[in-house]
């Protein structure tokens, strides 16, 4: 693994010596703009005792976020390589294709979670404002953090994966979407339908990313939580690998 903080600093460099790259940073500060504006406007109007943090997770703009910023991330991994002519030459390197998934992987989870941290900033800054440190609390903060991570994990190889399997950029982002907000809508408030089996709400709850993040916006670390997000995170990364390899097939 001694090219892996290589790739991964190519990867990197890849997103912020693009266009692309500040176009998401730009998307994600003003998506999360709108959120922190209709959370300000929510407070005021009536006040909350929540965290802010669990106010945040559930504006649409939250959402909106992950689901659109995630292909565009993802969509230049490998589909990029491929139609800029330069994964042949990537991949007659001597590096393992665990490697090159994983520092492509890390690359696009590092840039992610790059874009987000302004609004730790701006909720510092709104602390200081409102003067309510009840809402602010740093151990709700982190955790709420790391629940962003976690989902930014699952959908970093999920686009991985979709850029792996194309050789255009768009295809793999227009992939990448539908994957995700397929994923996303799967576990959408499972239990509040009364046409589904008695074993399909507590499988669809599992996998609800909704109630996931409202544990991590409330500060609570929830085993299983974790466990999913790791377990489908490899299982993406174990299929872009599997593509990876499939080349040596042909």
């Amino acid at each position: 693994m001694r090219a892996f903080p290589t790739l991964v600093r190519r990867e990197l460099g890849m997103q912020f010596n693009s266009l692309t790259g500040y176009v998401v940073i730009a998307g994600v500060l003003l998506l999360t703009g709108f959120s922190l504006v209709d959370l300000v406007e929510r407070i005021r109007q009536m006040p909350h005792e929540a965290p802010v943090t669990e106010l945040f997770y559930q504006t649409a703009y939250f959402w909106l976020v992950v689901l659109l910023v995630s292909p565009v991330i993802t969509m230049r991994s490998f589909a990029g390589e491929k139609s800029g002519g330069t994964y042949e030459a990537l991949m007659t390197t001597p590096v393992g294709d665990w490697e090159v998934v994983l520092a492509k992987f890390a690359g696009a989870w590092l840039f992610f979670v790059l874009t987000w941290l302004p609004v730790a900033g701006v909720l510092l800054v709104m602390r200081q404002v409102t003067g309510e440190a009840a809402l602010f609390e740093p151990r709700v903060v982190a955790v709420t953090f790391a629940g962003i991570g976690l989902v930014g994990s699952l959908f970093m190889s999920l686009g991985c994966f979709a850029s792996a399997l194309t050789r255009s950029e768009i295809v793999a982002a227009m992939v990448s979407f539908l994957f995700g907000i397929g994923l996303w809508m799967l576990g959408y408030r499972p239990d509040s339908s009364g046409l589904l089996p008695a074993w399909a709400s507590p499988v669809l709850e599992h996998i609800s990313m909704t109630r996931h993040m409202e544990d991590f916006a409330r500060g609570l670390v929830v085993g299983r939580h974790v466990v999913f997000y790791g377990t489908a995170t490899w299982l993406f990364l174990f299929l872009t690998q599997r593509v990876v390899e499939s080349r040596r097939w042909k």
